[in-house]
């Protein structure tokens, strides 16, 4: 599987446990902290999935071949992941009984569907024009290991 199908992937499920989340009861503490755990993993486990392996290849073609779009889109893709990462703690250490979690997860779903966005409508353009497909295809085979080594390691 190549890079851009397997990030994709990665980016249905997180929608879909999002979504699972916004369908809940407001009573349902219990089931939208379990999900949020889910969520946490998924998101912990791309994050540095991208950060370690997608990001710097992307932007080194992208300095080798002076894209300076591409490269500001991989430095602005660094600080939407700094904001996720930054709400998933704080809703870490928020009950899912506090008035403000459902008000913090409606946060982390705004920024993550954002970063989606931005990485499938501009980012994976601009890697498929920088990369051929073996590229794409040796990077989706990095990012698979690397992810598995990952999940053996992270709890759910």
């Amino acid at each position: 599987m190549d890079a851009i199908t397997l990030l994709k992937t990665d980016h249905r499920a997180v929608e879909a446990l999002l979504k699972q989340v916004q369908d809940l009861s407001e009573s349902a503490h219990a089931q939208r902290q379990e999900l949020f755990r889910k969520i946490d993993k998924e998101l912990t486990v791309h994050s540095k999935m991208e950060e370690t392996i997608f990001y710097p290849a992307l932007k080194q073609k992208a300095k080798s071949k002076e894209d300076d779009d591409a490269t500001q889109e991989v430095l602005e893709a660094y600080e939407e992941h700094a904001n996720v990462k930054s709400m998933l703690q704080k809703l870490e250490n928020t009950d899912a009984a506090d008035e403000t979690y459902d008000a913090k997860l409606e946060v982390l779903s705004e920024l993550v569907k954002h970063h989606v966005h931005e990485e499938e409508h501009v980012m994976f353009k601009e890697a498929t024009e920088l990369m051929d497909e073996s590229e794409l295809e040796q990077l989706g085979i990095k990012l698979s290991e690397f992810k598995g080594q990952l999940l053996s390691g992270v709890p759910a």
